[in-house]
């Protein structure tokens, strides 16, 4: 279950923009054993995947966790699957199916950094663990057989892309760059290459600015001279992960002041919770743009790669028939092996047995032998049972099938 940029406007997506700490938690309070837990938190997405022996209990528990944390409205605005339906749903997500920009490969990142989390935590084990490793492998057969990432950018790039248009060019132009985080490390490549005349990197440790500022060929200034180094730039990029606003409109006017009113100052902002409060749009020379009109932007650029979406849309539906197929012959896999055990071990007591019978005239030779025609018969007695038994159990009657072979062959435990 979760909300994303699809079914949530921003104000709602940031009251689920959980610290780390606060994360960690989440996962412990619904991944307690027998049940897994993951988290994947994006600026564009919240999700929860569960797994649990009783479904409508998990979800209960979840809603009313998320219920404390956002509010009310956010249950307004969640989507649920289960089943091959979540299934599907996670392997479109990882795919960058489900992005706001098709095709953007910043989401798988993200996706495997939430699994990793969530085994830190303990929180996803088994089934989950299988889940997302078979989601990898599916994103990775979309991105080297279709052409969906091709044309497609980051959101950092879509973002770069709309402060370009808006100021009518980014040449000669100076662009602040608030962070120096992974979307502002985007941003940064992406500016460069759009040819913005001067990149100023600001963050609060100075050292990361740095690191940053030098890849980009751009300056780095202390965080503290934020407000001085805005009264020179035309645009800015956010990207930071502060917890609130870093942007108010009491001080910006107060640098619009200093900038002269007829120069237009471009705000973007990539952040959530967001860096730049609302109200801010609202003074004349200010054009702001937020996560929500980078998603307005990039869905007018989208027709491009609707063909090869298409062709990653069948690939991620074998390898979701994959994957279920492969549950199902694991689901059938305890009855094979407990049938393998009951002949191997009824095999063994008939060759003691004989050989005991003949006593001390049979060479080491000869009881070899003996041993090896015993196997040969029990491997050729269950090759078609067991062949079948993987066939069948990837068909919808295959675990029905497995129990009848369980009862028939007297493997049930009492």
């Amino acid at each position: 279950m979760g909300l994303s940029y699809r079914t949530a406007p921003l104000a709602v997506r940031e009251r689920l923009a959980l610290p780390e700490a606060r994360q960690l938690e989440l996962l412990q309070r619904l991944g307690e054993a027998p049940a897994e837990a993951l988290l994947i938190s994006t600026c564009n997405r919240v999700e929860l995947y569960l797994t649990a022996p009783d479904v409508a209990v998990a979800r209960q528990r979840a809603r009313v966790k998320l219920e404390r944390l956002g509010g009310t409205e956010v249950l307004e605005h969640l989507y649920e699957h289960q089943g091959e339906a979540a299934l599907l749903h996670l392997f479109r997500v990882a795919s960058s199916l489900d992005s706001m920009v098709l095709g953007e490969a910043q989401v798988l990142g993200q996706v495997k950094d939430a699994l990793e989390q969530s085994q830190t935590a303990g929180t996803a084990r088994g089934e989950l663990s299988r889940m997302f490793a078979a989601a990898f492998r599916c994103a990775k057969r979309v991105r080297t057989e279709t052409g969906i990432g091709m044309a497609a950018t980051s959101m950092a790039g879509a973002a770069v892309a709309l402060a370009n248009r808006t100021l009518g060019g980014l040449e000669g132009k100076t662009v602040l760059l608030v962070g120096a985080g992974e979307m502002a490390g985007l941003a940064a490549r992406h500016l460069k290459q759009a040819g913005a005349g001067l990149i100023v990197v600001v963050n609060r440790t100075l050292s990361r600015a740095e690191a940053l500022a030098a890849e980009v060929e751009g300056i780095a200034r202390p965080f503290d001279e934020l407000f001085t180094l805005l009264v020179s730039a035309d645009a800015v990029v956010s990207g930071t992960s502060s917890p609130v606003p870093l942007f108010h409109r009491e001080n910006v006017a107060a640098v619009l002041e200093e900038r002269g009113h007829h120069r237009p100052l471009v705000l973007v902002d990539l952040a959530v919770p967001r860096n730049i409060a609302a109200g801010v749009d609202s003074l004349a020379q200010v054009r702001l743009h937020d996560l929500d009109d980078i998603q307005r932007f990039v869905a007018h650029n989208e027709a491009v790669r609707a063909e090869e979406a298409r062709k990653a849309s069948q690939l991620v539906d074998e390898e979701v028939a994959r994957f279920l197929r492969d549950q199902a012959v694991r689901e059938g896999m305890p009855v094979l092996c407990r049938l393998r055990q009951r002949a191997d071990a009824i095999a063994r007591a008939e060759v003691e047995r004989t050989l005991s019978s003949l006593g001390e005239t049979l060479s080491d030779k000869q009881r070899k032998s003996v041993e090896a025609m015993a196997r040969a018969i029990i491997n050729k007695l269950l090759h078609e049972p067991t062949a079948r038994l993987r066939t069948i159990g990837v068909e919808p009657e295959g675990e029905q099938y497995a129990h009848v072979v369980a009862d028939l062959f007297g493997l049930i435990p009492t």
